[in-house]
C-alpha cells in the first residue's frame, strides 16, 4: 500500500529533477570528456536518437557522440537550426564569441589550471611548494597577531 509519506516523496523527487537547466537541444555547447576531441568544445547540431547526437566544432569535424562523451554546458548557440550547415555553425559560433564565453566559465578556468599544473616540472612544483609555504606562515602569523590583539 502507498501511504502519503510515499506520495510526498515522489513529488518532491519529480520537483528536483524538473529544475535541471541543461537540456539537449540544438545550439547546446558541450564539451568533449572522452577520445581524440577530450577538451574541446562542441556544439549540438542534430539529435540522432535517445543515446546519441550530431555535433560539430572547432577542431572538430562533423560526428555523431554518445552523450556519455559530452557533457553539456550552459552555453548556447543561438541562430542554428536542424542540422545546419558547418558554414552557419561557424559563423554563429565567432559572432557569439563562444570561445570566449567559454573562457570566462569557472569550469574552464579549472580545467586551465589543471593542465597548468600537470605541466610543471619537478623543480616547477618545488617552487609551489615553497610559495604555498610561505603563504601559510604569513596566515598564521596574521591568526596570532589577530588573536593576541582581540585577547
Amino acid at each position: 500500500a502507498i501511504t502519503a509519506g510515499d506520495l510526498n516523496f515522489c513529488v518532491v523527487s519529480a520537483m528536483v529533477t524538473s529544475f535541471r537547466k541543461r537540456y539537449v537541444e540544438i545550439g547546446r555547447a558541450a564539451l568533449a570528456n572522452y577520445g581524440p576531441h577530450e577538451g574541446k568544445l562542441v556544439v549540438i547540431v542534430d539529435v540522432v536518437d535517445q543515446n546519441r547526437a550530431l555535433v560539430e566544432g572547432p577542431g572538430v569535424s562533423r560526428q555523431v557522440l554518445n552523450f556519455k562523451r559530452i557533457s553539456l554546458t550552459d552555453l548556447k548557440v543561438k541562430g542554428i537550426g536542424h542540422s545546419a550547415r558547418s558554414s552557419k555553425v561557424e559563423k554563429a559560433w565567432n559572432e557569439q564569441k563562444l570561445d570566449e564565453q567559454w573562457a570566462k566559465t569557472s569550469w574552464a578556468k579549472k580545467l586551465e589550471a589543471r593542465c597548468k599544473r600537470a605541466a610543471l616540472t619537478d623543480f616547477g612544483r618545488f617552487r609551489v611548494m615553497v610559495l604555498k609555504k610561505g603563504r601559510n606562515s604569513e596566515v598564521r602569523q596574521m591568526y596570532k597577531q589577530g588573536k593576541q590583539s582581540s585577547a
